[in-house]
């Protein structure tokens, strides 16, 4: 079959690796964002996706407006069968999508119909959920809510991150993918509708996103510490009254603590340093801050920051 592929990130890159090796697939195209600044020297960097189609010699296209008419015409061209769409990062227009002859699959990393929307590997681990799931769907006039192809349940770890559940995603994902356009094509799978009153749905992540209520239970607050690693994770605010000043800090690690080991209860972001540790009350019990960061300043353990700030025993952040 002849594919065109629209995805951008490495996420996107490890799914085009698996329908490139496939002997049947033959990708005609890699629809890819644009080159972006990358790190403190702002670099113009090529997508992962596109660097993998180059090296394969896959024509690359990064349209700056996919509703010019030229794009619409140049993907024409293509004869696609399919079109495949894995974390583009961007609405394709319907004229686009009306091209190819059996329509447009897309995975999404979530047990749909719950978590549509742009960041399901961060509601997952945010709200405790104890499993996800992959979903393999057709693409139609509204945001993931075409029919199932196909659906693969996997479990969370305890200590779950974006980044590991992303692998998880990957591994079984990628050939999930391929298997389900084969059978997608050759007539093998009925395409299955969402139950569409069971849908819920998750947000674009903001920084602010990342501040942290010290007014919620521990367990939430860790969640999210979780969550929101590393983009765009989680700081409070400790301000210092005298001096008139706030300072940010990121928080890197932090623990829930033993209740046999510190048995007190700390207001909602009452610091307490005890034995060289750095504790902060919660809506529920207190947790530990392992590693932070200070405004401007390299992550360091806790220990390290108890050492130049005694004085933030007994401040209030946030």
């Amino acid at each position: 079959m002849n594919i065109v592929f629209f995805g951008t990130p490495d996420f996107a890159r490890d799914f085009l690796k698996e329908l490139y090796e496939d002997q049947d697939i033959n990708i005609c195209a890699v629809v890819a964002q644009s080159d972006k600044p990358v790190g403190r020297k702002q670099i113009l960097t090529p997508p992962a996706t596109k660097v993998f189609a180059l090296q394969n010699n896959i024509p690359v296209l990064q349209p700056e407006k996919l509703k010019d008419q030229a794009v619409l015409e140049e993907l024409k061209k293509f004869n696609a069968d399919i079109f495949v769409i894995v974390a583009y990062g961007k609405i394709i227009p319907q004229n686009i999508l009306d091209i190819p002859k059996l329509g447009n699959i897309n995975v999404h990393p979530s047990k749909l119909p719950k978590y549509r929307g742009p960041s399901p590997l961060q509601a997952v681990i945010e709200a405790g959920d104890s499993e996800t799931a992959i979903s393999v769907m057709l693409i139609d006039d509204k945001m993931d809510h075409g029919p199932l192809l196909a659906q693969q349940t996997l479990k969370l770890d305890a200590q779950e991150t974006p980044e590991t559940l992303r692998a998880k995603v990957v591994t079984i994902g990628s050939p999930l993918l391929v298997a389900t356009l084969k059978n997608f094509v050759a007539g093998k799978i009925i395409p299955q509708d969402q139950d569409h009153e069971k849908a819920t749905f998750c947000k674009l992540l903001e920084k602010e996103d990342g501040e942290i209520d010290w007014h919620i239970p521990a367990e939430i607050i860790e969640r999210r510490r979780r969550a929101y690693d590393p983009w765009p994770g989680v700081y409070t605010n400790l301000s210092f009254e005298d001096a008139g000043k706030v300072q940010k800090i990121k928080i890197h690690s932090l623990k829930f603590i033993s209740p046999d080991w510190f048995s007190e209860s700390l207001k909602p972001g009452e610091v307490r340093i005890y034995e060289k540790r750095l504790l902060v009350g919660t809506a529920t019990v207190p947790i530990e801050i392992l590693k932070l960061q200070p405004e401007n300043k390299a992550v360091m353990d806790a220990k390290a920051y108890i050492n130049g700030n005694q004085e933030i025993n007994g401040k209030i952040l946030g």
